[in-house]
C-alpha cells in the first residue's frame, strides 16, 4: 500500500461540518508509509471535540483491514509566529466574555473548563478579572501557586484544571485598585511567568465590559475563539453587542452565544418561569449569524455548586448539568470548525477554488 492508496481510502471519510471528504478539503497534512506502520497527520485543532474525534475514528475505520499500525497525529497552523507566541504550549485560548456584569460569565467559564477536562483535555483556567477575581472560590481552590527557582509560578490544579488568578496573589479582603498600565503589567506577568505546560485549552474568564484587560489580552495573546455570555433581557443583549464589536475589531473568531439564566423551573410545582425573558440569546445569535451554544437555566443548584466549589457540569444526574455539557460540546465543535475552515480556505485558495461554507 502506498500513499495514493491511503488517500483513496480516506476519500470515504467525510467532515460532518463541511459536507465533503477530508482529502478534497485538504485536511490531510502528511502521510508516512513504513513497513509496519502508516502515520497520518490530520489538520485537526480542537482536541476532544466530538466531531474531530469522530473524524479520527473514521480514518481508523477506513484503514481497519490494513495489517499495519495506524499512527494519527493532529496539527493546525494557528497563524501565530512561534517566536512571538507567549503561550507556545497552548493549542487553544478561548475567552469567555460579557458586555455587562451579573450574567454569570465566571460560572460559564468554570463549567467550560471543568467540562473540557472531564472529556480528557488538558485545560488551564485563567481568571483575568483583576478587579474582582472569584474563580478560586467557585472551585474551592485554597492551594497557593508554588514558585520555581527561576521565580516562575506553578499553578495549582482542581478538577484536572490548572488555575491562575489574581485572587491567589492578594489578600482575601484586599481591594484591587489599578489603572490601565498597571493592569497591563500584572496580566503580562501572569501569562508569561506561569508554568502552564502543554494545554489543549486555556479558558480565560474576562472581566465584564470592553476595557483595558480585554484590550491587553487581544493585543498580546493569540485568542483562538470567544464565547459571549448574555441573559435573555434586551439590556444584556445591548451590552453583548458591544462585546461582539470588540472581538470583531480584533478579528477574533466568535464561537457563539450562550444564554444564561434562561428559564426558572420551580422545584415545588414544576412550573417554568421566564424571569429575565425568553429566547433573547437565540434571537441574538440569529441576528448576528453566529452559532447558538445553548441555554443554561436559572437553577439554584448552580449557585450551590459555585458556593460549594463543585461545577455543575460534573453532576451526571442533573438536567442543568446536561445543559452545561451540551454547551461544552458545542463550544469544542465550533473551535474545531474555526481551525479547519481556516485550513480548508487556505488549501482552496492555493488550488484556486471557492472558500468553504460554514
Amino acid at each position: 500500500m502506498d500513499e495514493a492508496d491511503v488517500r483513496e481510502r480516506l476519500r470515504g471519510v467525510e467532515d460532518p461540518d463541511f459536507g465533503d471528504d477530508i482529502v478534497t478539503l485538504g485536511l490531510i497534512n502528511d502521510i508516512g508509509i513504513a513497513d509496519e506502520s502508516i502515520a497520518i497527520d490530520l489538520a485537526l485543532g480542537a482536541p476532544y471535540s466530538p466531531n474531530e474525534t469522530a473524524i479520527a475514528a473514521r480514518v481508523r475505520e477506513a484503514l481497519d483491514d490494513v495489517d499495519r499500525e495506524i499512527e494519527l497525529t493532529a496539527s493546525v497552523d494557528r497563524g501565530v509566529d512561534a517566536a512571538e507566541d507567549p503561550l507556545p504550549g497552548v493549542k487553544n485560548v478561548i475567552a469567555v466574555a460579557s458586555g455587562k456584569g451579573g450574567v454569570g460569565k465566571s460560572t460559564l467559564a468554570v463549567n467550560l473548563a471543568a467540562g473540557l477536562a472531564d472529556r480528557g483535555a488538558r485545560v488551564g483556567l485563567f481568571d483575568a478579572d483583576v478587579y474582582g477575581p472569584n474563580v478560586p472560590r467557585m472551585v474551592d481552590a485554597d492551594e497557593q501557586p508554588q514558585a520555581t527557582e527561576d521565580e516562575e509560578l506553578i499553578p495549582p490544579e482542581k478538577f484536572g484544571v490548572k488555575l491562575m488568578s489574581m485572587d491567589f496573589l492578594v489578600g482575601e479582603d484586599d481591594p484591587v485598585i489599578w489603572r490601565g498600565p498597571m493592569v497591563d503589567n500584572v496580566l503580562t506577568q501572569l501569562w508569561n511567568d506561569v508554568v502552564w505546560g502543554n494545554l489543549d485549552y486555556m479558558i480565560v474568564d474576562l472581566p465584564p465590559g470592553t476595557g483595558d484587560t480585554q484590550l491587553t489580552m487581544l493585543q498580546n495573546i493569540p485568542v483562538s475563539g470567544a464565547v459571549i455570555v448574555t441573559t435573555p433581557e434586551e439590556v444584556a443583549l445591548d451590552d453583548a453587542r458591544k462585546g461582539l464589536r470588540m472581538f470583531g475589531r480584533h478579528e477574533t473568531p466568535v464561537l457563539g452565544i450562550v444564554e444564561n439564566m434562561s428559564t426558572f423551573v420551580c422545584p415545588d410545582c414544576g412550573g417554568e418561569h421566564d424571569i429575565f425573558g425568553s429566547g433573547g440569546g437565540r434571537d441574538f445569535s440569529e441576528e448576528t449569524d453566529l452559532p447558538f451554544l445553548g441555554e443554561i437555566p436559572l437553577d439554584p443548584a448552580i449557585r450551590e455548586g459555585g458556593d460549594d466549589g463543585t461545577p455543575l457540569v460534573l453532576q451526571e444526574d442533573s438536567e442543568t448539568g446536561d445543559a452545561f455539557r451540551e454547551f461544552v460540546r458545542r463550544t469544542a465543535i465550533n473551535q474545531g470548525i474555526v481551525h479547519r475552515k481556516r485550513h480548508v480556505d487556505r488549501h482552496r485558495e492555493r488550488d484556486g477554488t471557492e472558500e468553504v461554507e460554514q
